[in-house]
Order: C-alpha cells, then sequence, then structure tokens
C-alpha cells in the first residue's frame, strides 16, 4: 500500500464536510426562532426510510448484487430514492462494491478495507482519488446494458439536484412550512442517510458477531441493522452475497427483504434467490468446529486433563457425524441429479428426495444445538441458531 496521499476528490469532499456542519448549524438556528411541523418531521423520517431502501433494495441487492429481478416501475422508483441520498450513480456504487466483495479487505484493491481503519472505511475512501476507487466497468457489464441505470447514470447530476432540492421545497410548500422541508426533509435527511450506509462498510466490518465465517472481517450487528433498513447482517451478506435476504432467520430485522418479498407477491419482483437452509447450516457448524477448537486449546492448561479428553472426544463424534452427514448429502444430490436426467422421476419438490433432504437438514439443526450446549459446558462464545 502506497504512503503517499492522492489528490484530494473535490466534490464529495464538500458535500459530504459541509452537508453536516450545514446540519449542526443551520437546524438548531431555525429551530431556536421558529418551529418545524410536525409534518416535516414525519416526512423527514419517510424520506429517509425510502432513501435507505433505494440504496438497500435497489444499488445493493437489485444491482450490485442480480440477488432479484423487478420491474421497469420498481427499478425507475428504486433509482429516484437510491439517486436522492447522493453516493453516486448507480452503475459506480454497483461496480465498486462488486470490487469490495471481489477483494474485500485486502488494502490495496478493496474500496474501503475496514483493515485500513474506521475513518477509511467510513468515509476517507472518498475523499481522495485512491487508486482502488478507479472505475472499471469491466465487471458490470449486465449494469451497461440497463436502459434504467445508464439513464440516472448520464442524467445524475440533474436527478441529484431533483431529488435534493425540488422535491423538498415543494414538500415544504405543500404542508405549509417551507424551511422544515428543506432543512429536515432535505438537509438532516440527507447527512443521516450518508452515514446510517457508510456503517455498513465500517461498523459492520468491525463490531458483531462472525456466525457464518471469519475468512473476513464482516460481522452481524443487530443494531446496525436496525439503521441500515437490514443491512447489518453482514457476515451472512459476505459469505451468501447472491441472497436476496440479508437477515436470513424470520426474527431478524431486514425491511429490505420484507419489500422484496411483497413485491414478489404482487408480481413486481421476480427469481428471488435463496442460499438452501442446508448449505446455511453447515456454514454455522463449521464455524461452531472451528472455535470450539481454538477454545479448547486455550483451555487445555486450566482444565483437568481428564475433562479435555472427554470434551475432544465429543467434538470428534460430533463432527465424525457431520461429514457422516456431508457425504450422505453428497451422494444424494448425485442421485437426484442422475434420476433427473433420465427423467425418470417428477420434480424432486414432489418426491422422496424432498423428504431425505429434509431430513438432513433436521439432522444439521440438531447437531448445531448439541454444540451450542457443549460449548455451553465449556463456557465457550455461543453462536445462536434457529
Amino acid at each position: 500500500m502506497s504512503q503517499s496521499k492522492p489528490p484530494i476528490n473535490w466534490l464529495p469532499a464538500i458535500v459530504l464536510t459541509a452537508t453536516p456542519i450545514a446540519a449542526l448549524i443551520l437546524i438548531p438556528w431555525y429551530a431556536m426562532q421558529h418551529d418545524f411541523s410536525t409534518a416535516a418531521w414525519v416526512l423527514m423520517v419517510v424520506f429517509l426510510y425510502m432513501n435507505g431502501l433505494g440504496i438497500t433494495a435497489g444499488y445493493h441487492r437489485l444491482w450490485a448484487h442480480k440477488a432479484y429481478e423487478a420491474h421497469w416501475s420498481v427499478q425507475i422508483i428504486l433509482m429516484l430514492w437510491g439517486t436522492a441520498a447522493i453516493q453516486n450513480s448507480i452503475l459506480n456504487w454497483a461496480s465498486g462494491h462488486r470490487t469490495h466483495h471481489r477483494f474485500v479487505d485486502d488494502v490495496d484493491k478493496d474500496p474501503y478495507s475496514a483493515k485500513r481503519g474506521f475513518w477509511f472505511s467510513h468515509i476517507g475512501w472518498m475523499l481522495r482519488d485512491y487508486p482502488s476507487g478507479t472505475p472499471d466497468y469491466s465487471n458490470a457489464p449486465d449494469l451497461l446494458k440497463n436502459k434504467v441505470v445508464m439513464f440516472q447514470h448520464k442524467h445524475y447530476l440533474a436527478l441529484v439536484l431533483l431529488m435534493n432540492f425540488a422535491v423538498p421545497m415543494l414538500i415544504g410548500y405543500l404542508i405549509n412550512d417551507f424551511w422544515g422541508g428543506v432543512l429536515l426533509v432535505g438537509l438532516l435527511r440527507l447527512v443521516l442517510s450518508h452515514h446510517f450506509t457508510f456503517f455498513i462498510n465500517s461498523l459492520a466490518h468491525m463490531w458483531g458477531k462472525q456466525p457464518y465465517t471469519d475468512e473476513n472481517t464482516a460481522r452481524d450487528n443487530f443494531w446496525i441493522a436496525l439503521l441500515t433498513y437490514g443491512e447489518g447482517y453482514h457476515n451472512f451478506h459476505h459469505i451468501f452475497q447472491y441472497d436476496y435476504r440479508n437477515g436470513v432467520k424470520w426474527w431478524q430485522f431486514d425491511p429490505t427483504k420484507w419489500l422484496i418479498l411483497a413485491l414478489s407477491w404482487v408480481g413486481l419482483a421476480s427469481n428471488l434467490k435463496r442460499i438452501p437452509n442446508f448449505t446455511i447450516r453447515k456454514a454455522e457448524l463449521l464455524m461452531q468446529f472451528k472455535r470450539a477448537q481454538q477454545q479448547l486449546e486455550q483451555k487445555s492448561s486450566k482444565l483437568p486433563h481428564v475433562d479435555i479428553e472427554a470434551l475432544k472426544q465429543r467434538i470428534a463424534l460430533e463432527y465424525d457425524a457431520f461429514v457422516a452427514t456431508m457425504n450422505e448429502w453428497g451422494k444424494l444430490k448425485e442421485e437426484w441429479y442422475a434420476e433427473k436426467k433420465q427423467a425418470v422421476m417428477q420434480k424432486w419438490e414432489d418426491a422422496s428426495f424432498k423428504t431425505r433432504f429434509n431430513e438432513m437438514e433436521y439432522r444439521l439443526k440438531m447437531q448445531n444445538k448439541r454444540m451450542q450446549l457443549l460449548m455451553q459446558q465449556m463456557m465457550l462464545p455461543q453462536v445462536t441458531t434457529s
């Protein structure tokens, strides 16, 4: 990594510096002289959420990862609300994000590598012309062919001005609180939208749990998910990036997932990609085995030799059962493909294969629970599963 500082990227540097300063000065000053209307506060929250979903459901899950397909009308709406967030065009954002996933944590190639520190990954990477942030559309041929994406890319500045000046001023006029529309719906909403999204690049790589993989810095964090419309389940996302869900458990807060699912119910979204539950449980178990082994090594000098050996044997038995299930799964998949190829049976969802696959998935679920109990007995950090 080069130690010399690249030149300042003046436009984002000015926007990202001036907007929070303006918000900190103008909003309290105006509030001391006048009252903001309730409608302005409510619409600020509504617009903030629409901005966020434009980024998460649009820029991120639709265009960057192609986790689902959306009707052209939905694409236009998501494009407009994403534009209002002022986080660059879809083409630049999605292409850069694909680079982030390909080179995650690489200090030279990841555009916002968390290993370069909180400041860099949160905002610093946008303030200078770092080589890792240089646009390269070779990873986005699909976006170059998308009419909505390219229309926005071509007319980005005009759309930004429309969504961030014209719309808030119109809202302020309609609710009879012009400056409430400008300062709350326009300015405060934008600042909050920026930093809530930036938390995904920074805090979500530094604070939280790693139930699926520790091969990168991404974390799952409920509190970040609350601020980022479900994007806080980042450890899951980095190992299963093409899933339309980030909060994969039914109880996890992921309004972006709920929006996409609701759109599919009314025919406005399709081809929603989901990682099989078996694959997810496999990743969870592998992490549990890895952590159990690490903790055993750490505690080997503190526990009696007999207890250590007994724990090692129990873990070995669980691992043997896991390997056996994996082998059986592989053979069943081969058998299914062979049957499907020969067209001997109907779709596997309607055949006995479904029952056998579900049985193995249930087997992993029960093994997850046994490993949790075993780790509790060892007083190890627990990975919560459903």
